[in-house]
């Protein structure tokens, strides 16, 4: 599993967020999309890396700035965060 946080710049509320989430959605197949309009963010967990540029252009496409990229491994903790 990855982990991509990307910056977004220009969510002002939870519509903004929803904005994003369903973009993400429709461009890739990702297990989780979560978008933050206070931290200005996006969070994707996906099973394969996603290339930024593909992601930038799904998420630009609606009207929203993209100012960073981060891909790292990801893996579920358990029940009690071992």
């Amino acid at each position: 599993m990855i982990k991509t946080t990307v910056g977004v710049e220009g969510m002002m509320c939870g519509h903004c967020e929803a904005h994003v989430n369903d973009a993400v959605r429709n461009a890739f197949k990702v297990k989780k999309v979560e978008s933050s309009h206070s931290k200005g963010e996006t969070v994707i967990i996906s099973a394969e890396p996603l290339e930024e540029e593909a992601v930038r252009k799904a998420i630009e496409a609606t009207g929203y700035k993209v100012t960073g990229f981060k891909s790292e491994p990801y893996e579920k903790k358990g029940l009690f965060g071992r």
